[in-house]
């Protein structure tokens, strides 16, 4: 009954992931909560391992376009990961009321980003001749790896939904460019998430497995059909969604917890 349950958790997560792209995972910390039972210490690692595996499959044909900024994810990867060591640390020592508030604040930020998302670029790392100004963009891009790491480690959230806002918009990185740096980020931080988790707890290898397979498999074939659907009204349903579950979140903590 677990791993049947882990494969329609994974998969509905998976048809989000494809869809909408990497925001849709910030839903898998819920899912295991509320829909697997694990407490937020099990969950933050498997949702972890369900966000690099998403990103790992979406990456690669990005990659392959030339899509990704190497140095400026390598800049966000050096400050992200020791950040994400660190929010998984202190995670392991808050209680699970005060992390499952702060995750439903993180989940509104990320909701009222959706809808707020203008396509707006900015010019802090203006690329001229296709060199950017490292001396303007290397300190901003230092403390936006450090923010999304620390968020990745104690939420296991990827942090999509903050790192492209930050490259489009603080740092004037193309839009192409921008999802594919981002994904890459996204994979260091949680990589490092994960293995600063192992040490400390016990993973359910069975149920995480289910949950990754089926999320990786429906991902991949939602994304066919998202390519083909209104992504700007996808986009803001799952914000309405993701404020739902934020108010449940809320409410389970404070009034039935």
């Amino acid at each position: 009954m677990t791993t049947a349950l882990a494969l329609a958790l994974g998969a509905l997560i998976g048809v989000l992931l494809g869809l909408l792209g990497g925001g849709g995972s910030i839903l898998a910390v819920p899912a295991l909560v509320y829909g697997m039972g694990f407490d937020m210490e099990q969950a933050i690692p498997i949702s972890l391992i369900v966000v690099a595996a998403a990103s790992a499959v979406g990456v690669l044909p990005r990659i392959r376009a030339r899509q990704v900024r190497w140095r400026m994810a390598g800049i966000f990867a050096a400050a992200g990961i020791p950040a994400t060591v660190a929010g998984s640390a202190l995670s392991r020592h808050l209680p699970q009321s005060v992390l499952m508030v702060g995750f439903a604040v993180v989940m509104v930020v990320a909701g009222v980003r959706m809808l707020t998302d203008q396509g707006a670029t900015g010019t802090a790392c203006k690329i001229d001749e296709g060199q950017v100004n490292w001396r303007r963009c290397a300190p901003r891009s230092i403390g936006a790896g450090l923010l999304v790491g620390f968020l990745t480690g104690l939420f296991g959230v990827g942090g999509g939904f903050l790192i492209i806002p930050v490259l489009v918009v603080a740092l004037g990185v193309e839009m192409s460019t921008a999802i594919g740096t981002s994904l890459l980020i996204i994979i260091v931080n949680s990589v490092a998430g994960v293995f600063s988790h192992l040490h400390t707890i016990s993973i359910d290898w069975r149920v995480t497995a289910a949950f990754v397979a089926a999320a990786m498999v429906t991902s991949v074939v939602a994304g066919h059909f998202g390519a083909k659907t209104d992504t700007a009204r996808l986009q803001r349903w799952f914000a309405y969604l993701v404020f739902a579950v934020a108010a449940y979140v809320l409410v389970d903590t404070f009034l039935l917890g």
